[in-house]
């Protein structure tokens, strides 16, 4: 259904002489498979791109890493949630 409303919007869109629908027309068929998968799935990269945001954000806390290993130890500090219960 979904696939079929867009079918014919981008037909109206691409024929019309309204250079900003031709435009916005261009970047819906760029991005046709992903907002399909969207309406389908209800699936977006927003939590991948709030862990990015956090993983860069220990990258740039630490200003370098000695080596990969201690950067991918960060990581899992920092986005594990890892509780640790000393003895006080």
């Amino acid at each position: 259904m979904a696939q079929s409303y867009l079918k014919k919007w981008y037909f109206w869109a691409t024929h019309s002489r309204l250079p900003s629908a031709i435009d916005k027309a261009k970047t819906l068929k760029d991005h046709w498979n992903g907002i399909l998968n969207y309406i389908n799935n209800k699936i977006d990269n927003g939590i991948l791109e709030g862990l990015n945001s956090q993983i860069q954000a220990a990258k740039d806390s630490a200003r370098g890493f000695r080596s990969t290993k201690n950067f991918i130890i960060t990581i899992y500090i920092r986005m594990g949630k890892l509780q640790f219960n000393l003895p006080t």
